[in-house]
């Protein structure tokens, strides 16, 4: 499963098989007005999984650290092990050895459950020629795990009055308000708001 994380409004998604056997775990309601907490069994023994990082170039890096810690935080309310290890590509790759997608980092990916990546490209590489273009080494990385398109999720949350929607209501429960962006779009409000769709790209970089 290849997760890129582009520097544009909505994010896309490369995917490939893998099913891993989440467990749901019990849930308790503290009110109508809180999220559930989510307990997890000590009894039970963790899943693991393995994630190549790919934080690129630009923002990436930046990007990458925050989704890991989601990933973490994520994990250890199910119950769930992440094993991460990171890997260069695009720019920073062409960089430190010379090709946009060194060989370490395709064998790395292929041998996880899942792939992270971030950002390719910037203006320092514009001029290479095409076979040392950052680019590059997304297309390679898209042909070499023989992922078939690109979701885009494209959703607009309830916009939320509240200038502060994150709020820890006791130690063991967080409260959480959706706070849409739809005044931020380049669309009108009326346009944007309530939307919900998926786009779906076929590009393996064939």
């Amino acid at each position: 499963m290849l997760f890129t994380m582009p520097m544009v409004a909505f994010p896309q998604l490369s995917a490939w098989p893998f099913r891993p056997q989440f467990q749901s775990k019990s849930i308790s309601t503290l009110s109508s007005t809180r999220l559930a907490t989510i307990c997890c069994s000590a009894a039970t023994s963790p899943k693991r999984y393995s994630i190549t990082l790919l934080p690129g170039d630009g923002i990436g890096p930046e990007v990458i650290s925050v989704a890991k810690n989601v990933l973490k935080l994520a994990g250890s309310l199910e119950g769930i092990e992440f094993g991460f290890q990171e890997m260069p590509v695009g720019g920073c790759a062409l960089d430190l050895t010379g090709v946009p997608l060194p060989e370490e980092t395709l064998l790395a990916a292929k041998q996880s459950d899942a792939v992270l990546l971030a950002a390719i490209g910037g203006y320092k590489w514009d001029n290479n020629k095409e076979n040392l273009k950052p680019e590059t080494g997304l297309l390679q990385l898209r042909s070499g795990l023989k992922v078939f398109a690109n979701l885009r999720p494209a959703s607009v949350l309830p916009q939320s009055a509240d200038p502060y929607p994150f709020k820890m209501a006791t130690a063991s429960d967080m409260m959480l308000l959706s706070c849409g962006l739809v005044d931020a779009s380049t669309l009108k409000k009326e346009v944007a708001e309530g939307v919900d769709l998926m786009v779906v790209r076929e590009l393996t970089g064939e």
